[in-house]
């Protein structure tokens, strides 16, 4: 099976849940129209990824600002209980087009925002959802972790979808947890724009035969709205080069890395290249060496059926 797919190297309306929808619904109409079966979008693209942002916390202490800066983020963040999903699913179902988007999500009985992944299908509407299990960093004020539950696939009408969120793909058996489960088409949306992450997407589709789809934003400062400016005053003009792209099972890149502008990648992909690259390694079959190691993961769901 031959699939169109479309890696989205763009900036949200930062902080505003309700423009970043309308971007997301123009991008998807235009790329649909180009023939596009599935487009990713990065991480957190709903409402923003805060980098330059503390939120007034240090060890041992927190801010009353920052304490309203979590309140103005958890209000712009998505339910996936909310209408906010309900056009998300009619934008996916209008255009005919499979979507994965990233976006900080708010359990609005915990109180606590996660950083997920939404895959949706335009027949199906939401297939599911993984939430970031290990947040980066400072990433930890603001986001909780998830458990095993939240390491989700997809059997699909266009292959097997799959992945993780930016550094959780430097866990070895979190990517394991995807290569046992047959990934087919593996998601990375991200906010790494280091060169280094180019080399790291080709050891993932080598290691799991898989198509990799690498995305992240385009980011500069003057993007951010005047209210926020004070706080990232520090920072360089450019805060995210990008770097989007997209790997083959046999490593090789085929779309990429797009680097210092906002774009979106455009390739055709032939799944039956998964299956062909299988000859030469397959991290859970003839490579696997069960007889020596046992691999188990708490509470992962099994894949679902479209």
């Amino acid at each position: 099976m031959t699939i169109k797919v479309g890696l989205v190297q763009e900036s949200p309306v930062f902080f505003n849940k309700k423009e970043t929808i309308s971007k997301i619904e123009r991008l998807t109409k235009a790329y649909a129209a180009e023939g596009c079966d599935l487009l990713v979008f990065p991480e957190s693209f709903i409402p923003g990824y805060p980098r330059g942002f503390t939120f007034g916390a240090t060890i041992g202490s927190r801010s009353e600002k920052g304490r309203k800066l979590y309140a103005e983020y958890y209000e712009n963040s998505l339910n996936v209980k909310s209408k906010d999903l309900k056009r998300l699913e009619d934008i996916s179902k209008k255009n005919k087009i499979y979507l994965v988007i990233g976006v900080t999500e708010k359990d609005d009985i915990s109180g606590s925002l996660y950083c997920s992944m939404l895959y949706i299908s335009p027949t199906a509407g939401l297939l599911g959802t993984h939430r970031k299990i290990k947040p980066t960093g400072t990433e930890r004020i603001v986001w909780a972790e998830a458990s095993g539950e939240a390491l989700t696939t997809y059997q699909s009408k266009i292959g097997k979808l799959g992945g993780l969120i930016c550094w959780e793909n430097y866990m070895p058996l979190a990517r394991m947890a995807m290569y046992t489960k047959g990934v087919e088409i593996y998601i990375a949306p991200t906010a790494d724009a280091r060169d280094e992450w180019t080399s790291s997407m080709q050891h993932i589709a080598l290691e799991g035969r898989c198509y990799v789809l690498a995305c992240n934003q385009y980011f500069t400062k003057s993007m951010y709205p005047e209210r926020y400016q004070a706080l990232v005053r520090n920072e360089p003009e450019t805060m995210c080069r990008g770097g989007s792209l997209l790997v083959a099972p046999n490593g090789k890149i085929i779309a990429g890395p797009l680097y210092d502008k906002a774009g979106v990648l455009v390739a055709e992909i032939d799944l039956e290249e998964v299956k062909r690259n299988k000859l030469d390694f397959d991290v859970i079959g003839h490579y696997a060496r069960n007889d020596i190691f046992e691999f188990d993961v708490k509470n992962q769901p099994e894949t679902k059926k479209e």
